[in-house]
């Protein structure tokens, strides 16, 4: 049997996509294999979401500018537009253990050279030489993303592929809340050098159970487009479908306008809810979004498995209009942990039902090229709208940020009718299952 190549299960490792099924997920962690490179890779999650919460403060503490927080966002994240389909193309070309051992190898250095850094020079620390070494290790895991999505599935036999997905999005989702809230009491107590060296430490799990795994030397290479050209064709098949079109359209406009907060949350703790970002309250704060957000992804697989995705989209993003505007609004710490799990809880249970309904509707011919759009559109653009909202949060507030992302969120709430669009496409359009 063939290993499925990256077009094929790139898409059904998204995170909160999946139930957990108890005797796959069990028979997942059976395999030596995946169960190594399981927990290599989250014990370094956890260590890189301990550095993403005290990256945002430690870049707000340092200069008090949302600009500044913006581009540091932008030099981690931005690095996904560009180089996503790069990484997918060097994911099916070469082999992906040596390819992952690399490339998790460089963003080790890039954390090493980072702690140092900031361990020097403490709170005077260079602000051109920050950003290069978060662009470094930004270039390097864009790079690393497609190749670690691609080599879970090669670790189990293909009846437990399910059960190694769900295990894969209930770690991604688990070091969202860990992390924060372990990187909070550490940053408080020790200062950002000694997170960012723990972040360093933990890609030695990572790569250690790379190191130990036995995979394919060569990846089976895809039969249908590569590079710019499977993107390129993903935009014509798009434009076709009302549907494609209106989900694509819905989560860029998404992630550009509603999702800076999530970047900006230093900001906001310090300007809204007097909070310092060197602080347990802070990291509190950011684990309780952390945490609702992982409850409203294994909603989508569990208690609202048997509801109307289309409904729940629309539901969803008009219950995360109204909480990010009541989370903007408030000054009071103490509401603001219920509102920050509220928002973290219908951010992502949108986005889930959003990309299960995408999923749903593609055929198998086009999935790869469509999905790489969706990556692109949400990861991708969140670092774009971080870099608009810093000056708005500058030259009026960080409520004003959350105001319009909250107004945009209603707006697409009405505008996103996933079932008047499917109605539209009453048969299914024959071009779409041309490769």
């Amino acid at each position: 049997m063939r290993e499925p190549s990256l077009e094929e299960h790139q898409d059904v490792l998204e995170e909160g996509d999946h139930t957990i099924e108890v005797s796959a997920a069990r028979a997942a962690l059976a395999s030596r294999d995946f169960r190594t490179v399981w927990l290599g890779g989250f014990a370094s999650n956890i260590g890189t979401w301990m550095q993403n919460v005290v990256l945002g403060a430690y870049a707000y503490e340092l200069t008090e500018s949302p600009t500044f927080v913006s581009l540091i966002t932008l030099a981690q994240l931005g690095p996904m537009l560009a180089l996503s389909i790069v990484g997918g193309l060097l994911a099916d070309t070469f082999d992906r253990r040596r390819l992952l051992l690399l490339t998790q190898s460089m963003q080790l250095v890039a954390a090493v050279l980072l702690t140092a850094l900031v361990a020097a020079d403490h709170d005077d620390a260079n602000k051109a030489a920050i950003i290069a070494l978060v662009l470094f290790g930004g270039v390097f895991n864009a790079l690393n993303a497609p190749a670690w999505v691609a080599l879970l599935p090669s670790l189990v036999r293909r009846e437990h592929l399910s059960g190694a997905i769900s295990l894969n999005s209930t770690q991604m989702n688990a070091s969202r809340v860990i992390g924060p809230a372990v990187a909070g009491v550490l940053f408080s107590a020790l200062g950002a050098a000694v997170v960012f060296g723990i972040n360093a430490v933990t890609y030695l799990f990572a790569i250690l159970g790379i190191w130990l795994v036995r995979t394919p030397q060569n990846p089976p290479r895809s039969s249908g487009p590569q590079g710019l050209r499977r993107l390129t064709e993903g935009f014509a098949v798009a434009r076709r479908d009302p549907l494609l079109s209106r989900i694509l359209v819905t989560i860029v406009a998404f992630s550009f306008l509603c999702l800076p907060f999530i970047g900006q949350m230093p900001t906001l703790a310090a300007e809204n809810l007097g909070m310092r970002p060197r602080s347990l309250a802070y990291g509190l704060l950011y684990a309780s979004f952390g945490l609702g957000a992982v409850t409203g992804a294994v909603s989508i697989g569990t208690f609202l498995s048997g509801q109307d995705k289309h409904r729940i989209v629309r539901f969803g993003l008009a219950a995360f209009a109204v909480c990010l505007a009541t989370f903007g609004l408030v000054r009071d710490p103490a509401p603001a942990y219920p509102l920050a799990a509220m928002v973290g809880f219908t951010y992502f249970a949108t986005v889930t039902s959003l990309n299960t309904v995408l999923q749903e509707h593609l055929d198998d011919a086009v999935r790869g090229r469509v999905m790489s759009l969706w990556l692109m559109g949400f990861g991708g653009t969140v670092p774009f709208g971080l870099m608009a909202a810093g000056p708005v949060a500058e030259a009026t507030s960080i409520t004003v940020v959350l105001l319009y992302g909250a107004a945009t969120a209603a707006f697409l709430a009405w505008w996103c009718d996933l079932s008047r669009a499917a109605a539209r496409q009453a048969a299914p359009d024959p071009r779409l299952a041309t490769p």
